[in-house]
């Protein structure tokens, strides 16, 4: 019986499932296309079983169990990706090589409008990847590939469905995807339904914070606490939601080449955890209330909700040998129309977001020259950012970029020589009576070696010099506010954000160094990291209190990062006609700043493994992840503890009609672990998932 990869990589590659041994993927994210093994870059890839298995709401989620990665959640509609302690703005997501074009930079509320569940795969570039996409990328590189443009001919028809329910947030997911062609057209088309309620918890969804007391007082002071977070028992308030999208995509191929376009729509409404927004204005407005039983009825309307509207246009464009001396150009042009409206618990819009923007990427691959092998590249992007309305705290930004690169290799032997630049031009015009346009010029380096020491050995060096300009958001929150009184609230966050239009680019230096062993059975990967920052720019907690907000400030210091990734993979047995696996994983990172502060919101310690049985129509599997308690926070942080998730699940095929049915069973946090994240800025009123439950089928025609 074949193997079966997830909904959109099965229907896509259903030639290349059949085959009984494995295909390398090839890394769509770097413009040689090199396989894994080729490339020093610190790369993760998601695909086939594994993507099926981690494929979840939101792209951090899905990602934040890997090695180096983490989520930064906000609620279940809500969960943005975190590489090696870098996230917001410094993490770059793209859909098919090309921003995603939304607000999920701006603000931990914001979602990534990207679907894992309909990725062909997903690739991972950990560490500073600004050389290929910019000074966004200075983190990482989040690049969710789909085939919304096919990129082969088609013949006849093929598709695949999918339903699955979640427990933990009585989450329905409904997917389709179709691609079919004649000749040299083919057609794509994808859509996805979602909805779900509020998310079950263990206990309390506000923390319960240790007192010093065992008296009567010490019980008065914790239901005071408690009232004050408005919290609520085994479950958070204010966290269910909608998603819909429809993606339509068709492609023309000839000889040497292909064009194609895609049009998409998403839809996305979602609530934002009560307690992350506060209710200060009702503590300072209590007067207006004529009693307890008036207060209640308030709450009762409901919390934020956010609704989001994308539309996205795609073309693309392939040829090969465009011109003398040149192997193949590629190059993608696309247009963007974002907004969400953050809706208040009367039903009024309090903030208005849109951010309209075209992008285009273009890479031209040369023929060998003296051994030499590479590209050239150009990318740029307009685009307009506003936020209106009464809590809008950062003014309409324009902003413009243009970015040239060049990337090259020489193989000789055992050994891969990998080297690259590019120069960047960055600009930011606000609508801001009290801050003029900024520029920044960027400049960034790589360069790497790869040595196989054996047909079982390898060993990878990768060092960069990358360089970020500020965002919008850094430079421009509460620059038109001359004092406290103008401040505005980041409801998001419920804390008073201060920009700093005087920050400058800052620059990250950057090593790794990786050894790789694997044989047909076996494979073990061990990877150390050193980032060194300098004016890193870090939002920090100041310790003082507006109104009782926290004010947290943009500022640059100096910034060290340094970790270790670790992933293996062993084939321990054959027993009843399955292989038996074992993966062991972990990783730790540590930042710190110039003034010995640690650097807020970094993930934990973690360590862990995977047992698996895989038959030809089983398989059988249970993960643990154990991490470790975090308390290097930050100044004016507050620690979170560690916890024990241990997760198993089942999946089994079965021909029907001819066609693959499959179905999966998935129980996770078994043990019911209280756990918060440290990476997300909710964690002390909303955290994890408690037990749950998520079972689903997949049929594929």
């Amino acid at each position: 019986m074949k193997r079966f990869m997830p909904l959109a990589l099965a229907v896509a590659s259903a030639n290349l499932a059949a085959q009984s041994l494995p295909v390398e993927h090839v890394l769509v994210s770097a413009p040689l296309q090199k396989q894994e093994a080729e490339t020093a870059l610190p790369v993760t890839i998601l695909t086939g079983e594994d993507l099926r298995r981690s494929a979840r709401s939101t792209i951090g989620d899905t990602l934040g169990d890997i090695p180096g990665l983490a989520n930064a959640s906000f609620g279940p509609g809500v969960g943005q990706p975190v590489i090696r302690g870098q996230q917001g703005p410094r993490v770059t997501v793209l859909q098919n090589g090309t921003s995603s074009a939304d607000a999920s930079s701006v603000s931990a509320d914001h979602a990534v409008s990207v679907e894992s569940l309909l990725a062909d795969s997903i690739e991972v570039l950990r560490g500073p990847a600004t050389l290929l996409y910019g000074a966004g990328a200075i983190g990482g590189v989040v690049n969710v590939i789909d085939n919304r443009i096919p990129r082969q001919r088609v013949e006849g028809m093929s598709g695949g469905a999918e339903l699955r329910h979640d427990s933990a947030s009585d989450m329905d997911t409904a997917v389709i995807r179709m691609d079919a062609g004649s000749g040299n057209l083919a057609f794509h088309v994808d859509g996805l339904y979602r909805d779900w309620n509020n998310l079950d918890i263990p206990g309390l969804a506000a923390r319960e914070h240790d007192d010093d007391h065992d008296d009567e007082h010490a019980d008065e002071e914790h239901e005071e606490h408690e009232e004050e977070a408005e919290t609520t028992d085994g479950y958070i308030d204010n966290t269910g939601g909608r998603t819909r999208s429809l993606t339509l995509g068709s492609s023309y191929h000839f000889d040497r080449g292909l064009v194609g376009l895609a049009v998409s729509r998403l839809e996305n409404d979602y609530g934002i955890p009560a307690g992350a927004h506060g209710d200060h204005e009702e503590e300072h407005e209590g007067e207006e209330h004529e009693g307890e039983e008036e207060h209640g009825e308030e709450e009762e309307e409901g919390g934020i909700r956010l609704e989001v509207r994308q539309t996205r246009y795609d073309a693309k464009f392939e040829l090969a040998q465009p011109l003398p001396g040149f192997d193949s150009l590629r190059a993608t042009v696309t247009h963007t129309d974002y907004e969400h409206a953050e809706i208040e618990g009367s039903g009024e819009v309090g903030t208005l977001y849109s951010n309209e923007s075209w992008e285009t990427r273009a890479e031209l691959v040369h023929t060998e020259i003296g051994g030499f092998q590479g590209a050239l590249g150009l990318q740029a992007s307009v685009g307009e950012f506003s936020a209106l309305g009464e809590e809008a705290f950062i003014p309409v930004t324009d902003s413009r970029n243009l970015g040239l690169f060049l990337i090259e290799d020489y193989r000789t032997d055992n050994w891969i020589f990998e080297a690259g630049l590019r120069v960047d031009r960055d600009e930011r015009d606000p609508e801001a009576a009290t801050s003029g346009k900024r520029d920044f010029n960027s400049l960034s380096l790589s360069g790497s070696a790869i040595w196989n020491i054996s047909d079982t050995w390898q060993t990878r060096l990768y060092v960069a010099r990358s360089e970020r300009a500020p965002s919008i958001e850094e430079l421009f929150s509460n620059v038109d506010g001359t004092g406290p009184e103008d401040w505005i609230e980041h409801a998001a966050t419920a804390a008073i954000e201060l920009g700093n239009t005087d920050l400058d680019t800052e620059v990250s230096r950057n090593i790794d160094l990786s050894l790789h062993w694997h044989t047909d059975k076996h494979d073990f990967e061990v990877t150390v990291f050193y980032n060194d920052f300098a004016d890193y720019i870090n939002l920090m907690n100041t310790g003082i209190e507006v109104d009782e907000l926290p004010v947290l400030a943009y500022n640059q210091e100096d910034a060290r990062f340094y970790g270790v990734e670790v992933n293996s993979d062993f084939t321990l047995a054959t027993i009843a006609g399955g292989q038996v696996r074992l993966n062991v994983f972990g990783d730790s990172v540590r930042g710190e700043l110039d003034n010995g502060d640690d650097v807020p919101r970094l993930p934990p310690r973690r360590i862990g493994g995977r047992l698996s049985w895989s038959g030809d129509a089983l398989d059988l599997w249970t993960r643990v992840v154990d991490a470790g308690k975090q308390d290097r926070v930050g100044a004016n942080e507050e620690p979170t503890e560690g916890y024990t998730r241990w997760d198993a699940g089942a999946d089994y095929r079965l021909s029907v009609g001819g066609n693959e049915l499959s179905l999966f069973l998935a129980l996770r946090n078994l043990g019911d672990e209280e756990i918060r994240l440290s990476t997300s800025f909710l964690r002390d009123v909303a955290p994890e998932a408690g037990r749950s439950v998520e079972a689903g089928l997949r049929y594929y025609f």
